[in-house]
């Protein structure tokens, strides 16, 4: 499908059709308020986007170069109309609008490509469902974007992004009405009803295995229940349980992958302020009077289908990447971080994988990406999947094996992945946490020859060092390391927490001496 999908989206030029309007349908249900957005648009001639400012007043803004691919998508995304409203910031939203049709003509620039064009068409529907007046020029412009859409569906990519076209054009179909409006709904119901299972596994969590991406899907099955609601003739009601259902485990899932903080944790591609919080998800769905999937009240919770778990005792919570890089035809937002993990303390992060700060392929995402941004293994200085140009990933890691189980008062985690073996040595890299309410052990074997091994331990910014085997939290916790059959040293380090943010942080270096290396963390 990928390969006639890239061929097809490459030389088919559909016709522009810009045919007036389909009328609009009458809502006869009840819409809820969504998630609301962070302000992007600061004032009528500067928007912000992950933690840069641009001017935006020329018509050139909108495809400006230098601001960057994805500061651009964002800039045609419109996020800025599921804001905090009121009347004056609603005159500048409706200029933007009309600005947006006036000066990015049909299938011309950024805006038209079928990822920013599927959430700018869902959040100018939001905007008006709020009770805003889409000038006409908008609504017949909104018209050509789903024609215009519905031809140019992303089956090249599929994923997420097959995804939200899909979201984009039954939302859309439920917006309008006639006999054009219900072909694009029943186009993005096909769809979905293909991608749903295929990409929301029976653990509850999405197949691109990335905790970012997962609140963002999430995000969008509460938006089709909440148009299937306030539009009740469009979707079987079957259908609208049927996501209600999918939506609650998913919640179930992101609990578990998120610390105690309430936000994501870092694996693939992950960040703050991207996408919606657990608690904002959580407040969404109790609105829609969706059964909110319980916190993960277990001690230890295996997302078996997925590959994470979670493990709590004590003060502590530790959640491991015990999972595929993601699904084999589209590991775009993959890392190379198997058997990576992270741990907060008394509420506190305190282990964190490096973060992702940027799309553009160069050296920072690559090293982003790499084994060593993240707390696991590096073996002969190879990254465990070959990850390479800004989203390409080769030869890559599996699981091979893999073991959770409760030991009394300690939790034990065990896996085992074979992206090492394309070495010469063919190394297999064996990892077992072993947590308990004042310690957390790692043992590290390697089955295999290999020439040098680091595992690496990234530290939170507000972990400092107090000695040369210890440092110390905020809260007053000390940990300690102690390691055998292995070398330990603490480095300066980068942790990458937003878009466009780099903070200094401290990394733990373990140089492996024997097969077999145990690291003792322990804390008081």
């Amino acid at each position: 499908m990928q390969l006639y999908g890239r061929i097809w989206f490459r030389f088919a030029r559909p016709q522009i059709n810009l045919r007036p309007a389909p009328t609009r349908r009458r809502g006869v249900g009840v819409w809820t308020t969504p998630i609301e957005k962070p302000r992007s648009i600061t004032a009528p001639s500067t928007a912000k986007f992950l933690n840069e400012s641009r001017e935006i007043s020329s018509p050139t803004s909108w495809n400006n170069s230098s601001y960057g691919k994805l500061w651009l998508y964002n800039l045609h995304y419109f996020d800025d109309l599921c804001g905090a409203s009121s009347s004056e910031k609603s005159k500048l939203q409706e200029r933007l609008i009309l600005r947006w049709v006036e000066e990015n003509p049909p299938a011309v620039g950024n805006g038209w490509e079928p990822y920013p064009t599927s959430l700018r068409i869902v959040n100018w529907i939001k905007w008006a469902k709020a009770g805003n007046t889409l000038p006409e020029s908008a609504v017949q412009s909104l018209a050509v974007q789903v024609r215009w859409l519905s031809k140019r569906v992303e089956h090249h990519l599929l994923a997420n992004h097959l995804f939200v076209n899909a979201k984009a054009l039954a939302i859309a179909g439920m917006f309008f009405e006639g006999p054009e409006a219900e072909r694009w709904l029943q186009k993005g119901l096909e769809i979905l009803s293909r991608e749903i299972p295929e990409q929301i596994l029976a653990d509850g969590g999405h197949f691109e295995r990335s905790p970012m991406y997962h609140a963002i899907i999430l995000e969008d099955m509460l938006d089709l229940i909440n148009a299937a609601l306030s539009w009740p003739e469009c979707v079987p009601a079957k259908s609208v349980e049927h996501w209600k259902k999918i939506a609650s485990g998913m919640l179930v899932w992101l609990a578990g992958l998120v610390h105690p903080d309430g936000d994501v944790s870092f694996f693939n591609d992950s960040a703050f302020a991207i996408a919606p919080t657990l608690s904002e998800i959580r407040a969404y769905a109790n609105r829609l009077q969706i059964r909110c999937g319980d916190e993960v009240n277990e001690r230890l919770h295996w997302f078996q289908s997925s590959g994470y778990a979670r493990a709590e005792c004590g003060p502590a919570v530790l959640i491991a990447d015990i999972a595929p890089v993601g699904p084999d035809y589209q590991p775009g937002h993959a890392h190379a971080d198997t058997l990576s993990f992270e741990l907060s303390l008394h509420g506190q992060r305190t282990i964190v994988n490096s973060g992702t700060s940027t799309y553009i392929t160069g050296c920072r995402r690559t090293h982003e990406r790499s084994t060593a941004a993240h707390n696991t293994l590096e073996i002969d200085g190879c990254d465990s999947s070959e990850v390479w140009g800004g989203f390409r990933v080769a030869r890559r890691a599996r699981i091979v094996e893999s073991a959770c189980e409760m030991n009394g008062a300690s939790i034990t985690i065990t896996a085992a992945h074979d992206g090492y073996r394309r070495l010469s040595g063919k190394p297999i890299h064996h990892r077992q946490w072993q947590l308990a309410s004042d310690r957390l052990t790692i043992t590290d074997t390697i089955r295999g020859e290999f020439r040098s091994a680091i595992a690496r331990i990234h530290l939170h910014p507000m972990v400092k060092k107090i000695s040369p085997d210890a440092v110390k939290l905020p809260s007053g916790t000390q940990l300690s390391f102690a390691v055998h059959g292995g070398r330990l040293q603490i480095n300066s380090s980068k942790w990458y927490p937003e878009f466009g943010i780099e903070r200094e942080n401290l990394c733990v270096e373990l140089t492996m001496t024997d097969p077999k290396m145990t690291l003792e963390l322990l804390w008081t």
